[in-house]
């Protein structure tokens, strides 16, 4: 079985920018919705995405923390392209860079579209104890937040956000 131990932060400031090796369009959306997946009735999400020539399929179990069960399938370009357009309930724009920090890849997705202005530093680890470095620009942590999940970003986009809501689940870290 395979399992995804990943954890996300905010940026502190842009300082990572400089350290980029290479960058990545992608497009996604959701085969299962975020609103079934609260509802307790799916028990993982579903997903297509699609970054220049490579599509794929993503089944991820439906719980919080940093660790889930995580499954990967290549589909074909076109397949992906119907799905997004005709399957999902919206579709999700972001440009993930790659940055390397003492040998350890974070994947900084920067929002585009309704979460424009949204950054989200992701690293992947080999135990949820593992150690990783921890650069200035690494802000706080928001693995724990609902909000900041991929499928949540569909339905309740970034710039939607009211300060009080940000405030309120921010207290909760």
């Amino acid at each position: 079985m395979a399992i995804e131990i990943e954890r996300k932060f905010l940026l502190a400031d842009d300082s990572w920018r400089g350290a980029i090796e290479r960058s990545e369009s992608i497009a996604q959306g959701y085969l299962v919705s975020a609103r079934a997946l609260h509802d307790g009735t799916a028990g993982a999400s579903v997903r297509v995405r699609l970054s220049g020539e490579r599509a794929w399929l993503n089944i991820k179990g439906a719980t919080t923390g940093i660790a889930r069960t995580e499954f990967d399938y290549p589909i074909p370009l076109d397949d992906a392209r119907t799905m997004l357009a005709s399957l999902c309930d919206g579709v999700l724009e972001k440009v993930r860079h790659h940055v390397r920090v003492d040998g350890v890849l974070f994947e900084v997705d920067e929002f585009a579209g309704d979460n424009r202005g949204l950054l989200v530093a992701e690293v992947e680890l080999p135990a949820v104890d593992a150690p990783f470095p921890r650069p200035a620009w690494l802000g706080r942590e928001v693995s724990a937040l609902l909000r900041y999940f991929n499928v949540n970003l569909i339905a309740h986009p970034y710039r939607q956000w009211s300060p009080a809501e940000r405030a309120a689940e921010d207290a909760a870290c």
